[in-house]
């Protein structure tokens, strides 16, 4: 890659991460849509870990409330804060499972751009609903942590959108748009973690450190994007709910099928 396809490609992972719209999906599509070639799952690993850090630092003091409270967990208190982390562990399973059973498939059969498209178009309408039966709930049960779960599989998608699923999932539940937001957030850094570490595994054992920098700078320019991104989202979440974004990605998907339709891209 040269430093501005590098450099681009963080932006968009940093500015979209976080947003329902799939990060994935935009990653994916310089190299089917250009001539640029494919960032691969390194690149995409090291932008990911950019995001990661992002929100580890967003929520900084809300990890810190989940370290004191296993402690006191550990020690035969029960807290909010533990019960909060447990919850978010239960959520974090079937993505653990189904990634790494559907890894080789994602990456050789579901990034094409007729995935992207449809997923887009149909993942955005299901966000327009739950945005319209939304709750005023703040705080979720062990059976709703489970199904915002199951619910996170569906990113395994391009064009589905990880923080899109789950906040749509959480938002039928009865949640709130902030409580949804920031659940769907703070599942992010184990879901993360856990894809990085099974990648970062498989590139150590291919012995191959040629892209370090690349990743270095694709990662940092992730991260402070992403930082941003994430307190306007925040910020303007009660104000504008996910119309905007519903919007975006029907314009989005409709441009991809008539690119599509005109020959334009490739269908893997």
């Amino acid at each position: 890659m040269d430093w501005l396809q590098l450099i681009l490609l963080a932006l968009i992972q940093g500015v979209t991460e976080f947003l329902p719209i799939s990060s994935s999906a935009h990653l994916v599509l310089p190299a089917l849509l250009t001539d640029w070639p494919d960032q691969g799952l390194e690149f995409d690993i090291a932008v990911h870990l950019g995001t990661l850090t992002a929100v580890v630092i967003y929520f900084r003091s809300d990890l810190q409330q989940f370290a004191v409270g296993g402690v006191r967990r550990l020690a035969g208190t029960p807290n909010e804060p533990a019960t909060l982390m447990m919850k978010l562990a239960v959520a974090t399973l079937p993505i653990a499972v189904a990634g790494f059973a559907l890894q080789g498939w994602v990456e050789t059969q579901a990034r094409s751009v007729l995935v992207i498209a449809l997923a887009t178009i149909g993942f955005g309408l299901a966000l327009w609903w739950a945005d319209r039966r939304h709750g005023e709930a703040l705080e979720l049960s062990w059976a709703h942590a489970w199904i915002i779960g199951g619910a996170q599989v569906l990113a395994l998608i391009p064009g589905t959108s990880r923080s899109g699923i789950t906040i749509t999932a959480a938002l039928l539940l009865g949640l709130s748009r902030t409580s949804a937001a920031r659940f769907s957030f703070l599942l992010s850094i184990p879901t993360i973690f856990g894809a990085a570490l099974l990648a970062v595994s498989g590139l150590l054992s291919a012995g191959d450190d040629s892209r370090w920098l690349d990743m270095l700078v694709g990662g940092s320019v992730a991260a402070v994007s992403a930082f941003f991104c994430i307190s306007a989202f925040v910020a303007l979440l009660e104000r504008t709910g996910m119309l905007p974004y519903v919007i975006y990605r029907l314009v989005l998907g409709s441009i991809l099928l008539g690119l599509l339709a005109a020959g334009i891209g490739q269908i893997g």
